[in-house]
């Protein structure tokens, strides 16, 4: 994970599965659900130059399409491309997620109105029934039950966009590694904090003027993470029945 390291980035199979025992289809679809929410994740930063030359060449979105491909998700495929420039999809990063906008009220004295950014990234943004530390004590305490852990480098608070998609893709994997946990707690995960900041996000863009590439990962992230939230719903929901 990029912000969020787990204690075992690669968790062993259980004592049902044994090494030698082929990936059944279940287990190719979680692990392509939890490429997918990496996948987000990483393209939901400022974009480095590696970034940008996956989205430049094409290759980040060739990438989405193939993880997609390999689940049972109904979802329709976002655009990650761009025609821009670096500086330009960075200088759109950070008007549209980081800075928001200035502008000077009275040249005489120098006042200025300043804006916080058009579209937060943290959960605690779209939760104004619940407080700032009780969305991030929740948070923490789901990242702890997993062995996960937030890098402090990084000053980002638990219920940052990124490491939210970061961590349904760590259950991700731990699905595909036959965690008999993962799944219900992604589905939890997902209902009660994911699908609020993914919806959250997809809504306030979808009222901004020229968020490139932005747009349409915040749109795929929101269908992607209902989806995934109904088929979980849907297969535990079975799995429970006499």
């Amino acid at each position: 994970m990029t912000d969020a390291e787990p204690v075992d980035d690669r968790p062993e199979r259980d004592s049902r599965a044994v090494d030698d025992e082929p990936p059944t289809d279940a287990d190719r679809d979680a692990a392509a659900r939890g490429g997918l929410y990496a996948l987000a994740a990483r393209a939901l930063t400022e974009p480095d130059e590696q970034l940008h030359a996956a989205l430049a060449s094409g290759a980040l979105d060739r990438e989405c399409r193939r993880l997609l491909d390999r689940t049972t998700l109904d979802v329709h495929p976002p655009d990650l491309t761009t025609d821009d420039d670096r500086e330009t999809v960075c200088a759109r990063f950070n008007d549209i997620f980081v800075l928001g906008h200035t502008t000077v009220e009275d040249r005489t004295d120098g006042t200025i109105d300043a804006e916080g950014p058009s579209v937060s990234l943290y959960e605690s943004g779209y939760r104004p029934e619940a407080s700032w530390n009780d969305v991030n004590l929740d948070l923490a305490r789901a990242y702890d039950y997993f062995g996960v852990e937030v890098d402090e480098e990084r000053r980002e608070n638990h219920d940052h966009y990124r490491l939210e998609l970061e961590f349904a893709g760590y259950l991700c994997r731990r699905e595909a590694a036959v965690d008999p946990d993962a799944a219900r707690a992604r589905l939890d995960f997902l209902d009660r904090h994911l699908a609020v900041l993914s919806e959250g996000v997809a809504d306030a863009l979808d009222g901004e003027p020229g968020t490139g590439y932005y747009g349409e990962l915040a749109a795929f992230c929101r269908d992607l993470v209902a989806a995934d939230t109904e088929d979980l719903a849907d297969r535990l929901e079975g799995e429970g029945d006499p």
